[in-house]
């Protein structure tokens, strides 16, 4: 038989590309989510609607009928979104994810599980001034994440952390940077920058102009989706021990990635610039302990933009249909 793998938060973005990348390894996948995913059917052998907020939910999906354990955890679930939910859902996102970050690895740890993998996010780090040099990964602490998303997600490695070292239960830590591409959320205000973008570019006239939140300066790195989850993967099958960062070393600032967008649009547009959330001004990261394992980005920032931009634009078309 195949080994069994469980993946949390296979309805959503990340999970669910990751369900396909473990089908096409050989794996029999149990995918766990509140919801089905929204754009395709999933790709996983088993699907299960759970909450995990409740140590019930975490037991069951846990648990295998012929009395076997999973080899391998990957645990992706939480209550996220892009800026705007960040800074409106401070309270839900660190209820909601707690409870979840706090009873899967103890029931993983019970079940015996080998290997267990939490992602986490870059949210963890400090506000940084542009030009400073690159944050490894001890240099989250002294902590003074940015939000409470950021809080939470430093507490949820120490708890897998402790529940590892208590239980001989292997874990794996990532911290993602921003990932986007096909299939990510679009609308509805838990969409991160470069679907927002690309939302408004395919939905404005060309001529026209959209509305950008601050004054675009703000510096960020995106990561591709497809080469997040062979990250993932190479880790998750290693020896590296502790947080690592993954994402790239491509860095733009807000209005770079809104030239991106519109050069995959072809359009000519005008940006309106307003109040609103920003978050931190830059950041910076190490990649030495992913690119270690052999791992580099393949994907650019200009390919990635023009395969989401095409994705989010027949998704606007198919709604105004």
């Amino acid at each position: 038989m195949s080994k069994r793998v469980l993946v949390t938060g296979a309805g959503g973005f990340i999970g669910g590309h990751l369900v396909r990348l473990l089908k096409g390894r050989g794996y029999w996948v149990r995918g766990v989510d509140r919801k089905h995913p929204e754009f395709s059917s999933s790709a996983a052998d088993e699907f299960l609607l759970a909450d995990l907020r409740t140590p019930e939910a975490c037991e069951n999906v846990l648990t295998l009928q012929d009395g076997a354990t999973f080899e391998h955890v990957y645990h992706l679930a939480a209550d996220m979104g892009g800026m705007g939910f960040l800074q409106a859902a401070e309270c839900e996102i660190m209820r909601n994810s707690a409870l979840i970050n706090v009873n899967m690895p103890h029931f993983a740890a019970e079940r015996g599980v080998k290997r267990y993998f939490l992602s986490s996010s870059v949210c963890v780090y400090r506000d940084m001034m542009h030009g400073e040099p690159e944050l490894k990964e001890e240099n989250a602490y002294p902590a003074l994440p940015d939000n409470e998303y950021g809080w939470e997600k430093l507490y949820a490695e120490r708890v897998a952390q402790a529940y590892g070292r208590r239980s001989g239960m292997e874990i794996r830590i990532a911290r993602f940077q921003n990932c986007y591409g096909q299939e990510n959320t679009w609308k509805g205000g838990r969409e991160k920058a470069p679907a927002a973008l690309c939302r408004k570019v395919a939905e404005a006239p060309d001529g026209g102009s959209i509305q950008i939140w601050g004054d675009g300066s703000a510096v960020r790195a995106y990561i591709h989706v497809h080469d997040l989850v062979e990250a993932v993967y190479r880790l998750m099958h290693s020896e590296l021990q502790g947080p690592v960062n993954i994402g790239t070393p491509e860095y733009v600032s807000v209005n770079e990635l809104f030239e991106k967008v519109l050069a995959a649009s072809g359009k000519r547009l005008q940006k309106e610039h307003i109040d609103g959330p920003v978050g931190v001004q830059s950041r910076n990261f190490s990649h030495e302990r992913i690119y270690s394992l052999g791992w580099k980005p393949r994907i650019s920032l200009s390919e990635g933009i023009e395969m989401t931009y095409r994705w989010v634009e027949q998704q606007v078309r198919a709604e105004n249909a």
